[in-house]
């Protein structure tokens, strides 16, 4: 799943090149996770404003209302002057003055709706939830540790639940865990306050070196204007079980929690 550095990346692929555009027509695919929310032609006329974030939704900010997208699971966006005609797993275009947007979904878990503004319901239902930006100023260390003490689960769950810091996913969880020496099966309430604040500064560089690097391509993932992340090329746990750490030589371990895959070193995560 784009995470929220691939997210990022995509935004910064094409927002400079999509703003002041003016929308020529909407063409929808087959029907993605959640409806769009108006008649297409609805939106003809319209110019993109900007494009902004929120967790792991774009928000493309119009002269009369937003669209905010999600890529889902296995989504990607297109933005280019030109685009060959849509293929079976292309879902939505949004055809421009400046060009088409183009989602990709093949397993369509993504989405595109249309909201008049933020305090939309259906904006509201969508957003409420997320907690503070983890690359923003309002993720403050003892902040994050009080919210800590609040839950029982372990450490790595509550980092992808998204309602404490957003956007920190499975990847770059176990990143941040293993950067800051604490073993993602640690219950969060358990977690002193120098810990928390290692955990949260690991957050931020990890997701900083992961957006210097474009992200992380582990299927098919490439921002807006074709090109690919490498980050999972310089990871030190995430996708090698076996292999050993990095920084001990002990071998990487892979777990399963919450269906999920987590990855860590038993030797330089002891607890």
């Amino acid at each position: 799943m784009p995470e929220l550095p691939e997210v990022e990346v995509t935004r910064r692929s094409f927002a400079d090149r999509i703003a002041g555009a003016r929308i020529e027509a909407v063409a929808l695919g087959k029907p993605l996770r959640w409806p769009l929310g108006c008649e297409p032609n609805e939106l003809t006329g319209r110019q993109v404003v900007s494009v902004g974030r929120r967790g792991k939704y774009l928000l493309l900010h119009l002269d009369q209302g937003l669209l905010l997208l999600h890529l889902g699971m296995s989504g990607s966006l297109q933005f280019a002057p030109v685009l060959p005609p849509p293929g079976v797993h292309d879902h939505f275009d949004l055809r421009t003055s400046k060009g088409v947007l183009r989602l990709h979904d093949p397993r369509r878990f993504g989405a595109v709706v249309h909201a008049r503004s933020l305090d939309d319901p259906r904006a509201h239902k969508l957003l409420s939830g997320l907690g503070v930006e983890p690359l923003e100023a309002g993720f403050d260390p003892l902040v994050f540790h009080r919210g800590l003490r609040l839950r029982r689960a372990s450490i790595k769950q509550v980092l992808l639940a998204g309602d404490l810091v957003v956007g920190v996913g499975n990847i770059y969880a176990s990143e941040a865990l293993f950067l800051a020496g604490i073993r993602p099966t640690v219950r969060a309430d358990r977690l002193s306050a120098a810990r928390a604040t290692r955990l949260h500064g690991a957050v931020i560089s990890v997701l900083q070196r992961a957006l210097a690097m474009g992200g992380s391509t582990l299927r098919d993932f490439s921002a807006a204007d074709g090109q690919s992340g490498y980050f999972q090329m310089d990871a030190m746990v995430y996708g090698r079980d076996g292999q050993p750490c990095r920084t001990c030589e002990t071998p990487i371990r892979l777990l399963r929690q919450g269906q999920r895959s987590t990855y860590f070193c038993p030797g330089c995560q002891k607890a």
